[in-house]
């Protein structure tokens, strides 16, 4: 099997070196691409076999040995995704943001696409512009920045100024990516097969099946001025968020203009510092926007890494912002799905074992749902059990989560192929999410389970009272959820209490007062 893998990466590798005798484009070559992607494939799975081969599972040294394939491969895949482009680039984002679900190694390496994603050249953006827009750029701009704002999987921004004197944000979608993704996911399709056979523990046909179903969604600049508008209608109440306005006039399936908004990275400390902007704040409106997203309206932005999320504040007001952006993926969740999601983070705040199981088995965890349960929170299953709303995440747990995602990656794989696929996509925002509260050092803080605990407690009232027949039966409910959502205040007030000055003078007089015998 070995020769065979050497055979196999040989002809991968010659495919690729053919493009040296023209002066095409690589990437319009169809062969230079699977050949890539074939000799990778085959190198990674060559080094796993021979490097693991006669260590004993489980040893240190087997760990050891295993970490070090771990780092080697993601650099092949890294250096894949950056040669494809398009398709690649996006999986390998989409891979590179699963922190607490997949190897280190892995995530730390794939991280960089978020940044350095490879760029389209200006003629390349100026043909595309010209196809869809049937003008010259000097004909629809006063003004056209070469040099793009930032550069992703699908597309590149670039800062235009109209010619009524306005500034808009033009995202134009690299001109090859249509016509290469359906090829691309194929390929891929055959490959992640490929690897099941040869490694039956370890089958990624989910991560295929999500870029199957959200590539076109994402290609259609169309959808995504849709959704940004349905966003801006549907969260319009939290006067702290902001969402560019869509130019439609010079927007086509591949072409969105949108109103310009700078600010700093949610990940930059200090950004923050320096403009007087309180982490803290920003952490609680954005735990506010994602709890409202995912257990009341079940309409949620799946792509929220730093590069697309930004802080600022108002020119006018200087309140705090929150700029969210980049809304070509959101995730619809079915009203069974939400509910049960709901539920299960409400067990899991309330350390209810028994509905964790529940509400676990019935997302389709079966009896790993003690994995589960670490997976969606983050958390280890011994701070699970002993409540996370009372135990700080600590750096200890931290990357004992990271190990064990290393430790346990098949079962993982299995859970995550079991799942409803819904399920995949707020996985990968969890993890994104709590990547931004690491970053900002705001992690340990209670806040961002008080307010998903309103937000499940309202969502499960509101079903319940919309199924509900009589006026006397709502009038239940309300109470009822009067009543919790009382509690929860007051739970905060505690909270803040013992974080506050008030609690420590309150406890140095009963020290005082009360001295030990």
């Amino acid at each position: 099997m070995a020769r065979w893998f050497l055979r196999l990466g040989a002809a991968g590798l010659t495919v690729s070196g053919l493009y040296a005798a023209t002066r095409m484009d690589p990437n319009d070559i169809g062969l230079v691409r699977i050949g890539r992607a074939v000799a990778t494939t085959a190198v990674i799975s060559y080094d796993y076999i021979i490097s693991l081969r006669g260590l004993e599972y489980g040893t240190d040294e087997y760990e050891s040995i295993k970490s070090q394939v771990h780092r080697r491969s993601a650099r092949h895949l890294l250096d894949l995704c950056r040669a494809n482009r398009g398709t690649f680039i996006k999986v390998g984002q989409h891979l590179g943001g699963l922190d607490y679900l997949l190897p280190e190694e892995y995530t730390s390496t794939l991280k960089i696409l978020h940044s350095q994603a490879p760029q389209s050249s200006l003629p390349e953006v100026q043909q595309v512009i010209r196809e869809d827009l049937g003008k010259e750029v000097t004909q629809l701009f006063a003004s056209f920045d070469e040099a793009p704002l930032g550069t992703a999987s699908w597309a590149q921004v670039h800062k235009v100024v109209l010619h009524d004197g306005r500034t808009v944000a033009l995202k134009v979608q690299h001109p090859k990516v249509q016509r290469q993704c359906a090829k691309d996911i194929i390929l891929m399709e055959v490959l992640v097969h490929s690897v099941s056979w040869l490694f039956p523990d370890f089958s990624f046909a989910w991560l295929v099946d999500e870029t199957k179903k959200n590539v076109p969604l994402e290609l259609d600049f169309l959808k995504e001025g849709h959704n940004t508008e349905v966003v801006a209608e549907m969260f319009k109440h939290f006067h702290f968020l902001k969402v560019p306005k869509i130019h439609w006039e010079l927007s086509t399936s591949r072409v969105l203009a949108m109103e310009f908004m700078d600010g700093g990275q949610v990940n930059d400390r200090e950004y923050m510092r320096q403009n007087g902007i309180d982490v803290n704040e920003i952490s609680q409106n954005l735990g506010k926007l994602y709890s409202e997203m995912i257990f009341v309206k079940g309409f949620v932005h799946c792509d929220p890494h730093p590069g697309n999320v930004l802080v600022r504040k108002a020119p006018r007001t200087n309140k705090v912002e929150i700029v969210l952006l980049d809304h070509g993926l959101y995730q619809t969740l079915t009203e069974e799905f939400r509910l049960d999601y709901c539920r299960l983070w409400y067990a899991l705040i309330k350390t209810d074992r028994k509905a964790i199981e529940t509400y676990s088995r019935r997302l389709g965890a079966a009896e790993l749902y003690p994995l589960f349960a670490c997976m969606v929170t983050g958390r280890s299953w011994a701070s699970i059990t002993k409540g996370i709303d009372q135990i700080p995440v600590s750096k200890t747990e931290d990357v004992e989560i990271r190990i064990k995602a290393a430790k346990y990656l098949s079962s993982i794989n299995e859970l995550l192929n079991n799942v409803p696929r819904q399920m995949l996509l707020l996985l990968k925002t969890n993890d994104l999410l709590r990547g931004i509260e690491t970053s900002l050092q705001t992690r340990a803080s209670a806040s961002s389970f008080i307010t998903m605990s309103r937000c499940c407690v309202r969502a499960v009232s509101r079903y319940k009272k919309d199924a509900s027949t009589s006026w006397y039966g709502r009038l239940k409910i309300s109470l009822a959820e009067a009543l919790v959502l009382w509690q929860i205040s007051l739970h905060e007030i505690l909270l803040w209490l013992k974080a506050s000055s008030v609690w420590r003078w309150v406890g140095g007089i009963w020290a005082h007062d009360h001295p030990l015998q």
